[in-house]
């Protein structure tokens, strides 16, 4: 599987629980924090639900 780099760009203040628990699962911790995955289909659909609060880049 390919891996991607995933980092939060913006603040999970005011976010519904929902959102704050999918970027805490993500593996992230503050704005400007980066972890590297593997793209699985479980990461790329958490991804997409808080793909606003994200960037994404492929290695």
């Amino acid at each position: 599987m390919a891996k991607i780099k995933i980092t939060q760009i913006k603040s999970v203040i005011d976010r519904s629980e929902r959102q704050k628990r999918t970027i805490e699962a993500l593996g992230l911790r503050k704005i400007n924090h980066s972890v590297e995955v593997e793209a699985t289909p479980a990461i790329i659909g958490m991804v997409k639900k808080v793909n606003h609060l994200v960037a994404v880049e492929n290695i």
